[in-house]
């Protein structure tokens, strides 16, 4: 049994305090350690190994009342205790996941106090505040100290105004990473979480938050050596405007970041911790430190495959009818669905009129109720898309309307917002969701930050640039090596959305954009190798029924049966911006997928994750000519025994799915 090492050193003489006194903070390994200085300012560093990875940085909350929490801090108590548990992980990568940390509660005179934890693979703090007369958060201090000039990965905020630092707070959470020394990053644009620092040793560390409740959303702002927090203030005048009217535009900002009402806890800042890239992607820390689960029973919730008509721009063909936003192109997706067990069909933007963000004006070519009984008697589900200020301002009305419909959930979209409204927002989304039995798939959306624990019944989240950007997107725009990059670093924070399945595949130099007919950038194996790699419990198939139809062959029927939720999930190997393998079970069946940036890779894959004996194999591997044609793939089924080794080749681009039933 692992012995629990936690040491706490608190330097005291007899009756009398010092000016600093000094905590230690050991993970469960002891490997992994924090040291707490409590002097002019409250401070935190981590090791890893011995070696310091984070310098002493400073945490701090200025109310505006001029009160600084963390500022000459006075001691009035500390706790120390240790977590060790396993947590049901419903409809996620996995059935259960160890909680085990030690903990150090540092309560000062103020009414506030500080916890913080120690993790084998990370170091998390929160404030906390018993409190009862509310306040105003003016800012918090939160600091990333680097001890050299370190590598980083990081999405910057796409819009940039030199002149007006905070459009920056309004933004869609999606953009390419960029890679650079510290000293190289721009101070004046925001990155948004979750970012990854590349220490000395192989170390990394990936910087995130969770617990995002009813509290604006963090972002940081690099320099030489630094990170530093930065906050959306509270708004103060909004108006209905931007996408179609569906988004509220903030005109004039409060003084400060958030408002308080009562004795509460703030999110959770988060340092991931791995010593090998796969360990970062199997991180759980954002879910395990969320707050557990309010809805007592989720067995109503049901993830999913979903058929996707805005990608393909609803561009069907060998039909008798024109295909659109109609009620035939839609009983088109709805017999798709129904003919390959695909669980649902969403009806994306158009449904409703536009421009009236009022989600029961529905436009006349779509009978939405003859749809979604014609879909349950197809044994499929419809997800409703809503603009989100549609959405909010008429919420529990159109939960209730469409619930006793029969709709299954909706997909809410254009908030592009993380400011303290924006946050609560999502938590009452969640619940007013949950009430009615409906499942909410959040885009235009900052990260999870363990909103998924909390709320099963949201299952994605955007947040991610994901392949409708290759609508529109310049051919010299690397998709590919961007896949390789987010399961270390956006994935970390929980689900996504990336809307994967393009069935006409771009080689290295082929891909060009195009509206109406997309393409992916690498081979098709490569997106088949997404719905293992990528954690989406609700998850698209971004591409057109005719296409999967028509060119899919076998490879359509295999993303229609994959599972979207787990039992188990192992990384086997992987490289930041290079390539990942993981293996998922349902059940006794294993799914094996890989993928790679633009350089040609072989693999092999000990199989010591299989129980004893026999398994049957499907395997999709490219084509011998997949460097030259994206689409060329090869699929063979065979037999295979526990233990054995598998030696796959990938083409530039590309990818592998295996499936090994028992």
């Amino acid at each position: 049994m692992r012995r629990i090492i936690f040491a706490v050193l608190c330097m005291l003489s007899a009756g009398v305090l010092p000016a600093q006194k000094t905590f230690t903070l050991a993970s469960p390994d002891g490997k992994v350690t924090s040291t707490i200085s409590v002097g002019d300012n409250l401070t935190y560093d981590i090791r890893v190994d011995g070696r310091q990875v984070l310098a002493p940085s400073a945490i701090s909350m200025k109310l505006t009342d001029g009160t600084e929490w963390g500022v000459r801090p006075r001691i009035a108590g500390k706790k120390q205790t240790s977590i060790n548990e396993e947590i049901a992980s419903p409809l996620t990568r996995q059935a259960t996941m160890k909680n085990e940390c030690n903990v150090l509660t540092l309560s000062f005179k103020g009414q506030y106090a500080v916890e913080f934890r120690a993790y084998d693979n990370g170091v998390a703090y929160r404030f906390l505040t018993q409190q009862k007369k509310p306040f105003c958060v003016e800012r918090e201090g939160v600091e990333y100290c680097l001890p050299q000039d370190y590598s980083c990965t990081v999405p910057y905020v796409k819009r940039f105004n030199e002149s007006d630092p905070q459009a920056q707070f309004f933004n869609s959470f999606e953009n390419y990473y960029t890679t650079a020394k510290s000293s190289e990053l721009d101070s004046r644009r925001y990155c948004f979480l979750p970012l990854v620092v590349q220490a000395e040793n192989g170390v990394k560390l990936c910087i995130t938050e969770t617990h995002l409740e009813n509290y604006p959303g963090l972002y940081l702002a690099g320099s030489t050596k630094k990170f530093s927090g930065v906050h959306a203030p509270h708004p103060k005048d909004v108006e209905q405007g931007g996408h179609n009217m569906l988004q509220m535009l903030v005109k004039s900002r409060e003084n400060f970041i958030a408002k308080v009402e009562a004795p509460r806890t703030f999110p959770w800042r988060i340092a991931m911790i791995s010593r090998q890239d796969k360990d970062l992607a199997m991180n759980n820390l954002s879910y395990l430190l969320a707050a557990p689960c309010r809805v007592p029973d989720v067995s109503w919730v049901k993830p999913g495959k979903v058929a996707w008509d805005w990608w393909n721009d609803w561009n069907i063909y060998g039909v008798d009818f024109t295909a659109g936003i109609n009620d035939e192109t839609y009983k088109y997706y709805i017999d798709f669905a129904s003919q390959k067990g695909i669980e649902y069909v969403i009806l994306d933007e158009g449904w409703a009129v536009n421009k009236k963000a009022d989600l029961f004006q529905i436009i006349p070519k779509i009978h939405l109720k003859e749809l979604v009984d014609y879909a349950k008697q197809k044994n499929v589900g419809i997800i409703l898309w809503a603009g989100y200020w549609a959405f909010e301002r008429d919420m529990e009305h159109v939960c209730s309307h469409y619930s006793q419909m029969g709709v299954k959930g909706f997909k809410v979209d254009f908030m592009d917002r993380d400011d303290q409204i924006m946050t609560d927002f999502y938590y009452r989304t969640a619940a007013m969701a949950a009430k009615y039995h409906l499942m909410i798939d959040f885009h235009g959306a900052f990260k999870p930050a363990g909103l998924n624990r909390t709320y099963p019944n949201v299952v994605n989240f955007e947040g991610v640039n994901g392949l409708e950007q290759l609508k529109w997107s310049s051919a010299d725009v690397d998709q590919v090596a961007y896949d390789t990059e987010i399961p270390f670093i956006r994935q970390t924070a929980g689900p996504l959305d990336y809307t994967q399945g393009a069935m006409v595949n771009a080689a290295k130099g082929s891909y060009y954009p195009n509206y109406s007919e997309p393409m992916s950038q690498g081979t098709r194996c490569h997106q088949l190798g997404l719905y293992m790699i990528l954690e989406s419990p609700l998850s698209m198939l971004c591409d057109s029924p005719s296409n999967y139809l028509t060119l899919g062959g076998p490879c359509t029927d295999f993303i229609a049966q994959v599972p979207t939720v787990w039992d188990e999930t192992i990384v086997l190997q992987g490289e930041m911006g290079k390539f990942i393998v993981t293996a998922r079970r349902k059940g006794t069946t294993w799914y094996v997928g890989g993928i790679t940036n633009w350089d040609a890779r072989d693999v092999e894959i000990a199989t010591s994750f299989l129980a004893g004996g026999k398994y049957k194999v499907e395997s999709f591997v490219d084509g011998v000519n997949a460097k030259y044609k994206g689409s060329d793939y090869k699929y063979t089924t065979a037999s295979f025994s526990a233990g054995e080794t598998m030696k796959i080749h990938m083409a530039p681009g590309g990818g592998f799915a295996i499936k090994l039933s028992k």
